[in-house]
Parts: C-alpha cells; sequence; structure tokens
C-alpha cells in the first residue's frame, strides 16, 4: 500500500494535464446525464426502501415477542438484522449524503435523517462527506484509512504495538458504529487533551453522541426486551437485538473495509495533492483510491450500494440505484485512459484487506521472506525487534527488507 509516488510504476505517469482534465469533463457529463433524468422512478425506489425497511424491522420486533420460541428467535433476529443493515447502508448513509434532497421531502432528506446508529447524522456528516470524500486516501488526512488505529501504509515505521493491529480491527469489526462514533469524536485526540483545555465544541459533541447512545441502548437493549417480558422472552430478546447489532456492524466493517483497503488500492501523500487540485485530479484521486465489490442486486442493496464504491466516490450525490447503471460507462473511461478498474467478489476483497491488515502489521518484508522451514529464525528475529530497542528494530528492518528484494530480484 505505498503511496503513489514513492511506487516503482505511477500508475497515472502515462496521463498529461491535458488526459487528466478530458476525464474529468467525460465524468461530469456521465453526472449530468443522471441529474437531468432523475425522476419518479428514482423516488418510488427510495420511498419502497424506506417502506419495507419499517416493516421489516417492526415485524421483526414483534416476532421477538414470542423469541423464547427459537424459531421465533431465529426468525426475529435475521430479519432485524436485515431491517438494521438497510436502514444504514442503503438508506442512512446515502440519504445523509444528500442523494434524495432534491425531492424536497422532509422525511427523506439529509437535514432532518436521524439514523439506527451510536454515531449522531451531524457528526458523521462531518467526518465522512466533508473529510473522507474530500480528502480520500491522503494518508494523514483520511482518518477512514485505519481509523486513527492502525498502520496502512509501508511508509509509516513499525512499532511493536502495531502486532496487535489485526485483534483491534476484530473488535472494531464487532462494534463498529461504536468505533465510529468516537472516530467521528476525534476522542482519541481529544481525551489527550487536558480536560480544561479541551474545545466546547468537542464537549457538546460529545453529549449529543452520549445522548445518542443511551437513546439506541435504551431502544435495543431495555424496551424491546421488556416488551417481551409477558411472554418470558426478555433475555432472548436482548441476546437478538445484541446479535442484530453485531451482524449489522460486521457487515458494515466488511464492506466500508472493501471500499478503500484492498491490495492494489492506491494511496496519496498530502505533499503530493496541490492546494488547488483541479475536478479532474480529484476524480482521478477517487478512481484509484476505490475498489468495487462485484455481485447480485441482492448484495448491491444490502451494501448500499457502496459495492459500487468507485462510482459513489466519483459521484457521492446521485441515488444509489442508478450506480449500476453508470458503472459500464465508468469503467470504459477506465480502459479509454489505462487505469486499473478494481472490482472482485465480496470474500476475495474481505481476504485482501483483511491480509494487508495482517501484513502491516508486521515489519515491512517479514511476510514476504518468511516460510515454513525459516519460520522459527524468523520468529526470533520477530521476538528482537518487538523486545529490543529502536536501535535493534533499525537493522533488522534493514535486514528483512534486503531479503526482500532479493527475493524479487531473484524471481
Amino acid at each position: 500500500m505505498t503511496t503513489i509516488t514513492k511506487k516503482p510504476v505511477n500508475p497515472t505517469a502515462h496521463l498529461t494535464p491535458e488526459d487528466i482534465e478530458q476525464l474529468g469533463l467525460e465524468l461530469d457529463a456521465i453526472r449530468q446525464d443522471v441529474l437531468d433524468s432523475r425522476g419518479e422512478k428514482d423516488a418510488a425506489y427510495i420511498r419502497n426502501v424506506v417502506t419495507v425497511q419499517r416493516r421489516l424491522e417492526l415485524a421483526s420486533r414483534a416476532v421477538l415477542l414470542g423469541s423464547a420460541l427459537p424459531p421465533l428467535w431465529v426468525l426475529g433476529t435475521v430479519g432485524l438484522s436485515v431491517a438494521k443493515i438497510l436502514e444504514n447502508m442503503e438508506i442512512g448513509h446515502n440519504v445523509m449524503h444528500g442523494q434524495w434532497d432534491w425531492m424536497r421531502d422532509p422525511k427523506i432528506h439529509s437535514t432532518t435523517w436521524e439514523w439506527d446508529n451510536a454515531s449522531t447524522a451531524e457528526g458523521w456528516k462531518h467526518s465522512h462527506n466533508e473529510i473522507h470524500h474530500t480528502y480520500t486516501n491522503i494518508v494523514g488526512k483520511d482518518n477512514d484509512l485505519g481509523y486513527g488505529i492502525m498502520r496502512v501504509d509501508e511508509d509509516q515505521r513499525w512499532h511493536p504495538m502495531y502486532l496487535a493491529q489485526p485483534v483491534w480491527n476484530f473488535i472494531n469489526a464487532c462494534f463498529f458504529e461504536y468505533g465510529i462514533a468516537a472516530y467521528d469524536l476525534q476522542l482519541g485526540k481529544n481525551l489527550a487533551i487536558p480536560k480544561e483545555k479541551r474545545s466546547e465544541t468537542f464537549k457538546a459533541n460529545a453529549r449529543k453522541t452520549l445522548k445518542k447512545i443511551r437513546k439506541q441502548v435504551t431502544k435495543d437493549y431495555v424496551v424491546n426486551p421488556a416488551l417481551a417480558i409477558p411472554f418470558g422472552g426478555f433475555l432472548p430478546t436482548l441476546a437478538a437485538n445484541f446479535t442484530a447489532n453485531l451482524v449489522r456492524n460486521v457487515w458494515s466493517h466488511s464492506v466500508i473495509m472493501c471500499g478503500h483497503f484492498p491490495e492494489g488500492v492506491e494511496t496519496f501523500e498530502r505533499k503530493s495533492i496541490p492546494d488547488n487540485e483541479t475536478r479532474g485530479e480529484w476524480y482521478l484521486r477517487q478512481m484509484l483510491g476505490s475498489a468495487n465489490i462485484s455481485g447480485p442486486k441482492a448484495m448491491h442493496l444490502m451494501s448500499g450500494n457502496l459495492s459500487h464504491q468507485i462510482e459513489h466516490h466519483l459521484f457521492p450525490d446521485l441515488p444509489s440505484n442508478r450506480y449500476a447503471e453508470v458503472a459500464p460507462k465508468v469503467q470504459a473511461l477506465f480502459e479509454k485512459y489505462d487505469l486499473n478498474y478494481h472490482s472482485a467478489p465480496l470474500p476475495q476483497q474481505v481476504y485482501s484487506a483483511w491480509h494487508k491488515v495482517v501484513r502491516l502489521s508486521l515489519p515491512n518484508g517479514w511476510m514476504a521472506t518468511t516460510n515454513v522451514k525459516n519460520l522459527p529464525e524468523q520468529s526470533k528475529l520477530l521476538w528482537a525487534m518487538t523486545t529490543k530497542g529502536p536501535k535493534v528494530r533499525r537493522a533488522a528492518a534493514a535486514r528483512l527488507q534486503q531479503q526482500a528484494r532479493r527475493m524479487t530480484t531473484a524471481a
């Protein structure tokens, strides 16, 4: 995942400034075609999805009143899991992007929607819409790369604490909504500041987030289970709500990781991005910094159409149901300008993203130079790098990289 400017071959080196601006104009034309053709069919789509999601959630919670019976527990839990995923992915995420604001419907509008999540809509829109989509995959600017808790690039100096990042990532997946809430608040950064010096903005946002979390916890872990008490289903309903939230969190985390973290997706240095980045240059960064998930329509729906992550990052304000329509046109432009359209099935993208998490948790070159025969020796080296001081780490890191280069040259 080395930044694009430090790769042996820059995948954009063949493009002239004129090519990049022409690419931008062609993408603008694709976007405008969709803007000009939005209409009742699109509005009916999102209204139908909202209606189905709400009915599914209500029916699932009703079924869970009888969750003391195992078949009803399974049915209610599956239904509630799907309802939560639909609400977060295809509805909440996209409504808060402003994709449906053109309908002028106050019930489905970015300024009024509050989702079933620990994050407040206000906090999420700032960190996601304003920061992530502006500074996509710029190391040090886009905290969606590793959420501030993981090593995401070979050029980041390795430290023994990164050995635990697969564990942190797994925990983050299980409790993803709370991780995102903490991320929106920049919690680590703000808690490092003495209490008396923390900004009033942070304090106000923290209060709003805690209020939102209390509301979510009360709904899922108090009210719904309490309604099942007359039927002997308090604990089963409590477990069902926890399971549904866990399923939603793991699914959301997996889809989002697949969008920017698989092997082959490009990252960028801050100093490589000009202050006056043009529309074409911004488009190009979104194209190279995103990856798609191929699959059936049901998978696209359940991913909030973030399976079309490339198209979403190019056109974040277009209705999500139109991404499948524009994807072939976007892919044709990738081919025209000799760029890599990164798309693969979900299992392959999830494996690739997790492989990178594990690979970057280790010193550069350790995985590439380790095999069954030399595992004991390599393990001793890793132990020394973990327990000894910086001088030993630097020497061992240089040795590993030298071995990796020799292997690459021999191949």
